[in-house]
């Protein structure tokens, strides 16, 4: 069994977005792994100063995880400023120092936020975290989500595959 805590995060607090979706695919494609996998979801949190809701958050489900994983939508070519408030406001050494992370960059557009997905691992990095060479972008999100259905295009389902078998490697 896998002794690493892994988390999932999806980067955005707007209601009900493509990432959410996404992040949840992610958690239960995980779990059918075997790997008993945390979920974050910035909707409804209060990230924008260090209270005791973050707090909770940071002694339950961020300190103990080993690997996150972060699903990130493009936000004015970067990532949302939500989830760098996060991140801000969590005590940086415990939460984020010498742990794992995986990026997954999710957009409308063509370029699956490549953009935003290298700003994340410049910060991620600067926080001393070792993030996994496989970053993938998900362009065209709103097409392959069509519905209320999981993203079951095969070409991304093996992308998904390939870099969630090379994470938990990593």
């Amino acid at each position: 069994m896998h002794s690493a805590i892994y988390t999932v995060i999806s980067g955005t607090n707007r209601s009900g977005s493509n990432t959410l979706r996404v992040a949840k695919q992610y958690l239960h494609l995980l779990e059918k792994k075997g790997i008993p996998t945390r979920f974050v979801s910035l909707e409804g949190l209060d990230v924008n100063s260090r209270n005791d809701q973050l707090r909770k958050l940071e002694k339950e489900v961020l300190i103990p995880t080993r690997k996150f994983i972060f699903v990130v939508p493009e936000y004015n070519g970067s990532f949302p400023g939500v989830l760098k408030a996060m991140i801000d406001n969590t005590d940086i050494e415990k939460v984020w120092w010498g742990k794992k992370a995986l990026l997954t960059g999710v957009s409308t557009g063509r370029a699956g936020n490549l953009r935003g997905m290298e700003h994340l691992t410049g910060v991620l990095h600067y926080l001393k975290m070792n993030v996994h060479h496989n970053k993938l972008p998900i362009s065209v999100v709103n097409k392959l989500l069509n519905g209320e259905k999981d993203i079951e295009d095969a070409g991304t389902l093996k992308g998904i595959d390939e870099q969630l078998e090379e994470f938990i490697r990593f």
